[in-house]
């Protein structure tokens, strides 16, 4: 039987990037449905029916939601193409990424949400949380070693979004963290990562025209 592979999203979604970057990676064909957050398709709510989020990865007819757990369940699903997660029960047990959740997005939002003084301790924050990050990195190519794999495919979505936030902040992130610069300029070289994250400057269109809606000047 032929695998029915659907991905409900919108196409600045930081979250939707990591499944559209999993599933580019293992070569997974699927049909990529765009989601209108302002007047959501009856299928997102039939599938999301509690939070109503995207994005949504229906496999054979059945939602897996969240984006972190989207990747985990496409590595273990088709698991016999590049490997994201290592085999190594303990190593996989210890591989982290819902600090970039916790810290990286709630922080990016307060710096194009805010101004004046609330966006500048946002900034620093900002800073000093990318910094940390990319102290893990050290000097590996990529999170995992010298493999593409779980932590960047959840991480890298969020370069496409770096230059909204250094033009609404007013600070450059290479400036501060070059080799995490580096290192998304490494994963930008990958045809699946390249492919699933949109142009920066649509994203900081998309930006400004969020904050004209919000009464961000």
């Amino acid at each position: 039987m032929a695998e029915e592979v659907v991905l409900l999203d919108f196409w600045p979604s930081l979250f939707g990037m990591r499944s559209r970057i999993a599933l580019a990676e293992k070569g997974i064909k699927y049909e990529y449905k765009e989601e209108d957050l302002r007047n959501k398709s009856a299928l997102l709510l039939q599938m999301n029916p509690v939070h109503k989020k995207i994005p949504v990865l229906i496999h054979n007819g059945k939602p897996v939601c969240e984006s972190l757990i989207q990747v985990q369940y496409i590595d273990e699903v088709w698991h016999d193409k590049a490997p994201l997660l290592p085999s190594d029960p303990y190593q996989k047990a210890t591989v982290r990424a819902d600090y970039i959740d916790k810290k990286i997005y709630d922080l990016g939002s307060r710096v194009w949400k805010t101004k004046g003084e609330e966006q500048a301790t946002a900034k620093k924050e900002f800073i000093e949380s990318l910094k940390l990050i990319e102290k893990e990195l050290g000097d590996k190519p990529y999170f995992g070693g010298e493999s593409f794999g779980y932590v960047d495919v959840a991480f890298i979505p969020f370069y496409s979004w770096f230059y909204a936030y250094e033009k609404c902040g007013n600070f450059s992130i290479e400036a501060e963290c070059p080799k995490l610069i580096a290192w998304a300029k490494r994963c930008m070289q990958k045809e699946s990562v390249a492919k699933s994250l949109p142009d920066q400057q649509k994203v900081y269109d998309f930006i400004l025209q969020m904050k004209k809606h919000f009464g961000i000047e």
